[in-house]
């Protein structure tokens, strides 16, 4: 048979040291430094986890604040807007008022206007009437004082009279 398929105590003894003193030199140099790296390496990734996850927390409240913000600037300018709706209302509401009070002023001046002339269009007439009346009474007196007579010269008078104003209109 062949000498390497059995066992020999001697080697099979040395080859278990040799394997154990290889264990616990791998262990002490190679394991140790090896297995805390991964420890640390793994406590990094937590650590780094949790700040990401404090991050995200953090981003979502200041998201929170700046949508509250937004909101309130929102109502804020809705507020201000209202405002100045009610203050260009007050303000034509006011332009409207002076517009109307001139326009009054400016009516009341042409009424006033008109009475004055009215006035002065009426002393015109009453000493045309007056003056008319002397003629209609000197041509009376000239004339006989028949009916007829009478009825004539008031009719020229009236006809005269209706002429004059209609000249003027």
């Amino acid at each position: 048979m062949n000498k390497l398929l059995t066992p020999e105590p001697g080697i099979l003894i040395w080859t278990i040291v040799t394997f154990l003193a290889l264990v616990a030199l791998m262990k002490k140099f190679a394991w140790g430094p090896l297995l805390a790296i991964i420890d640390e390496r793994e406590k990094h990734l937590k650590n780094e986890r949790e700040a990401a996850e404090g991050a995200r927390a953090e981003a979502e409240r200041l998201k929170r604040e700046i949508e509250s913000q937004m909101a309130g600037l929102q109502a804020t300018g809705r507020e201000l807007i209202e405002k100045a709706r009610g203050h260009a209302e007050a303000l034509s509401a006011q332009i409207k008022t002076a517009a109307e009070e001139e326009a009054r002023k400016i009516k009341d001046k042409t009424v006033a206007e008109l009475a004055a002339e009215k006035e002065r269009i009426s002393a015109g007439l009453r000493k045309e009437v007056a003056g008319l009346s002397v003629l209609a009474a000197e041509k009376l007196l000239r004339r006989s004082i028949d009916d007829g007579v009478r009825k004539t010269v008031l009719d020229s008078f009236f006809n005269d009279l209706e002429n004059k104003e209609s000249a003027r209109n």
